[in-house]
């Protein structure tokens, strides 16, 4: 069985980080391993606010140094919390020669309108990024790593792209989504010489908490199959598609996408 790493925070109420990142391994048939970077809690006596819990520096490499010594096919890293455990996730990356590097630059929790850690974004643009095999920032993020203004239209996209691959990363897939004005939800891949267009169907929810997470999990699953970038990206599309489709309300604050949707799609065919 192929296996794959997450280097990435937990998720209290289940959706998104390392929670929807271990299901959706579960779900495509990979064997998912984790080093936990932050904790993440939701206050629901104060409308659900994040509160924000990073982890030592020590208790991650111990953790990493677990995983390595057993081996995996791919990894991807989601919320890191300090520059020291950004730093820490990439040379393990690059002394490990580790494969399919899914770089995932989480920047905020999702509700947030700013940073959570503003110094964090240096680090992930010029330590980490650069590991990356696939970089997969959404609007927000590949506005911040490419040092422009907000993100409003696929050449804003496009320059994007051009910028983030200019760090060193081998591809970039920028995750617009149902927020871009399109009649589809729209991402971006570049490899450095061409731009494709990926369009699914917009589907009308707000429950799309972990979206993000679980898209690029699902790219790394594929990748860990040893499916090439192109392909793992438009299966990773398909899967993420499905589980926003079949959605739910966990409650008054957030609602996750449904991971065993895409699987539960296959069964029916």
């Amino acid at each position: 069985m192929k296996k794959a790493l997450t280097i990435a925070g937990s998720d209290s109420s289940g959706g998104a980080g390392i929670q929807a990142d271990l299901k959706t391994f579960q779900e495509l048939n990979v064997y998912g391993m984790s080093a936990l970077t932050t904790i993440v809690s939701m206050d629901p006596d104060n409308s659900w606010q994040h509160n924000v819990f990073p982890q030592e520096v020590s208790t991650v490499e111990a953790q990493l140094k677990t995983i390595v010594s057993v081996g995996v096919e791919a990894v991807k890293t989601g919320m890191l919390g300090s520059p020291e455990i950004i730093e820490l996730a990439a040379n393990t990356i690059k002394e490990n020669k580790l494969p399919n590097v899914v770089i995932d630059p989480v920047m905020v929790c999702k509700g947030a309108e700013e940073v959570l850690h503003p110094e964090n974004t240096d680090a992930l643009r010029d330590i980490l990024v650069p590991t990356a095999d696939v970089a997969t920032p959404n609007l927000f993020e590949a506005a911040f790593l490419a040092k422009q203004k907000p993100i409003t239209t696929v050449d804003d996209m496009k320059e994007a792209a051009k910028k983030i691959h200019e760090t060193g990363a081998k591809y970039v897939l920028i995750k617009g989504g149902a927020k871009l004005e399109h009649s589809n939800a729209i991402d971006l891949l570049y490899d450095g010489k061409e731009f494709s267009i990926l369009e699914s169907e917009k589907i009308d929810t707000p429950y799309t908490h972990g979206a993000g997470c679980t898209y690029s999990a699902a790219i790394t699953a594929s990748l860990a199959q040893g499916k090439p970038v192109r392909e793992a990206i438009e299966a990773a599309k398909a899967f993420i598609t499905e589980a926003i489709r079949h959605s739910f309300r966990l409650n008054e604050y957030v609602g996750p996408t449904n991971h065993a949707a895409y699987k539960q799609l296959v069964a029916q065919k």
